[in-house]
């Protein structure tokens, strides 16, 4: 019982239950959007669904030059030194918004290209194009806030700005795709994320005048060069990773159909929700201790405590969900998607890797590892595109989550491989 009392009285125990809360209720909106996704939408409007969340990936992580990350470790740096603060803040306000409002004005004048190379000739969705130029800067400056937040070591306030942020998508999903069907599903995707604007500025406010704090005459280069690594970074593996995924999900509607590329989004939206208790709380917790661990030794204890509180958790939960997967593909979605069933086994075991993983690859993040980190995700992407090819081929629609799986498996292999000194 004292042992208990222990665990329940620290900060990693506080958080993860505030986390748990957060991860709830987007499964909960999870179980609304899906079902209504899978009543007005179907397989074939799911897949188009996850042609466009990839390329919003890819979008996104150019709109905020890939600095998230980086504005974390720097503002947890100098939390004490208010000048350099300042500088930091004001150099990435002043780069997100002019790239995002030059993305913007491509986005807007090129709507029909992109309709074309995301949804092919077969679908009329320019507006979609339209609509996320207006709202593109929007999102790139709540990035911005929320990373500053998350850099400030305020992490009950990241998870709340992600609760009441999860809560107004909700609203704005339903109310879109009820009275827009597919349309609206698209528009959701595009319009919720940039409403977070105003729930991130209200809590940063509270820490630090913005408006004060932005000057133009504090624009520093120097910031620019040291967030540069992550810039590169993000890159890799938020702008090519979408764009592989993309490629792949164009070999998937070759080989065997839109349908059957539909299960594979379905599969791939059920993974995102129980993964959001892993991602949250790394971004979260982990990462900002592991930018201040000084050696291996710290940086064996961040890893190993890790794999010890949320791991096995993790594990223990995917097994449960695999022995509901018909009632979680009913309750979620409709008979018509009862084939997904059959990818649940290999997508739960990527999963369980590629988390075992995530840990690992926050640390080329937390101590700006770029050349070995783009060379490992350039090998990762590459082993996932070819052995899709080839397992899609042998296997069907079981063959891409047998890839992921595969993939994660020899990535895994690698990061231990890399980071020896500070695992064992």
């Amino acid at each position: 019982m004292e042992f208990i009392k222990k665990i329940t009285k620290t900060q990693l125990f506080k958080i993860l239950s505030l986390n748990s809360l957060s991860v709830i209720l987007k499964i909960g909106i999870g179980l609304v959007t899906s079902k209504l996704l899978a009543v007005f939408v179907g397989p074939s409007g799911m897949a188009l669904m996850g042609n466009l969340r990839n390329f919003l990936t890819s979008l996104e992580s150019i709109s905020t030059l890939g600095f998230q990350n980086g504005i974390i470790k720097y503002v947890a740096e100098n939390e004490k030194n208010e000048n350099e603060l300042k500088k930091i803040v004001a150099t990435v306000f002043v780069s997100l918004l002019g790239i995002a409002i030059v993305l913007s004005s491509v986005l807007y004048s090129f709507a029909s290209f992109w309709n074309k190379e995301i949804f092919g000739d077969n679908f009329d969705y320019p507006f979609v194009f339209r609509a996320l130029a207006l709202v593109l800067p929007w999102y790139a400056i709540s990035v911005f806030l929320l990373s500053i937040i998350n850099g400030l070591g305020q992490f009950k306030r990241v998870i709340w700005i992600n609760i009441i942020g999860n809560a107004i998508g909700l609203l704005v999903s339903i109310s879109m795709i009820v009275n827009y069907k597919t349309l609206g599903a698209l528009l959701s995707l595009v319009i919720s994320p940039a409403l977070l604007f105003f729930v991130t500025f209200y809590f940063v406010n509270k820490e630090i005048n913005f408006f004060k704090t932005i000057r133009f005459h504090q624009f520093d280069f120097k910031i620019i060069k040291n967030l540069s690594s992550y810039s590169l970074m993000a890159l890799v593996s938020s702008v090519l990773g979408p764009l592989v995924f993309l490629a792949i999900r164009k070999n998937v509607i070759a080989i065997v159909g839109l349908e059957q590329a539909g299960f594979w989004e379905t599969i791939t939206r059920i993974s995102t929700y129980y993964m959001l208790f892993v991602t949250t709380i790394l971004s979260v917790y982990f990462l900002p201790k592991l930018v201040v661990a000084k050696n291996n030794l710290e940086t064996k204890k961040v890893f190993w405590s890790f794999y010890k509180m949320i791991l096995p958790v993790f594990i223990i939960g995917l097994m449960v969900i695999y022995f509901l997967r018909f009632f979680i593909v009913s309750l979620l979605f409709t008979n018509v998607f009862l084939p997904v069933t059959t990818l649940f086994f290999w997508q739960l075991l990527g999963d369980v890797l590629k988390v075992a993983s995530l840990i690992l690859g926050y640390q080329f993040f937390a101590k700006k590892l770029t050349a070995a980190f783009i060379i490992s995700e350039l090998f990762s992407l590459s082993v996932l595109y070819f052995s899709s090819l080839y397992f899609i081929n042998e296997y069907g629609i079981q063959g891409i989550v047998m890839a992921q799986a595969f993939d994660n498996f020899i990535y895994l292999l690698v990061l231990c491989v890399y980071f020896r000194k500070s695992l064992i």
